[in-house]
């Protein structure tokens, strides 16, 4: 009782803040403000993740190569983040370019890509998705050395 409209969809507190919130959320999935929100939370993130490995680094993060010394398909995604928060764009996509694009999909989606993306069959969603990862698990053999070519 009492709640704004949406408020308990969203998870969002009564009152102002609620509405800010709800709004913030609202436009968060729509159109050039919603990349811009978005941009700017994953601006936010990359630049924090890059203060925090500069002041204490955890080593290898990913449990397959610390177990295995493989690499799985999404190794480098963290030191995407890294490294563009560090401001060295060129390490980034290098890092993992895999990762890298799915960071600018995710960014751009409110534009209409997203809706593009699910207007796609599953079966094509898959094969893209499976080839987007399997290239990117020869990338990061590569990049490790365990293959060479």
């Amino acid at each position: 009782m009492g709640e704004a409209p949406g408020a308990a969809a969203t998870g969002a507190p009564d009152g102002a803040l609620g509405g800010v919130v709800s709004r913030t959320l609202t436009a968060a999935r729509h159109g050039p403000l919603g990349v811009v929100l978005r941009v700017a939370a994953m601006a936010v993130a990359a630049i924090g993740a890059s203060w925090i490995h500069r002041l204490n680094d955890p080593g290898v993060l990913c449990p397959l190569r610390a177990l295995t010394g493989i690499p799985c398909p999404v190794c480098g995604g963290t030191t995407v983040f890294i490294e563009f928060g560090a401001g060295r764009p060129a390490q980034a996509v290098l890092a993992n370019p895999v990762v890298f694009l799915g960071a600018v999909a995710a960014a751009v989606a409110p534009l209409g890509l997203g809706g593009r993306w699910w207007a796609l069959q599953p079966k094509t969603r898959v094969w893209m998705l499976g080839t987007a990862l399997v290239g990117s698990e020869l990338w990061q053999l590569v990049r490790f050395g365990v293959l060479r070519v």
